[in-house]
């Protein structure tokens, strides 16, 4: 005997994963490796950004990026 059950919506699953790894690591200096080239890039012309630096700046637009993603989902 076969039960027509609905398949449930995974559209927000695939979203919040999508929209969490993407953002996620732009937290960190080293969350994401274009940071990283980033960082190596700016030490090669003379500009130093350190892992504390980033993170005062990153971490808070991180966030928001969150909540913005978190109120669209």
């Amino acid at each position: 005997m076969l039960v027509n059950r609905e398949e449930p919506d995974l559209a927000p699953l695939w979203w919040s994963l999508s929209l969490g790894a993407c953002l996620g690591g732009n937290g960190t200096l080293i969350g994401a490796s274009a940071n990283v080239i980033v960082a190596g890039t700016a030490e090669k012309n003379g500009i130093s950004l350190t892992f504390n630096h980033y993170l005062k700046i990153a971490f808070p637009l991180m966030i928001v990026s969150i909540i913005i993603s978190h109120i669209y989902l």
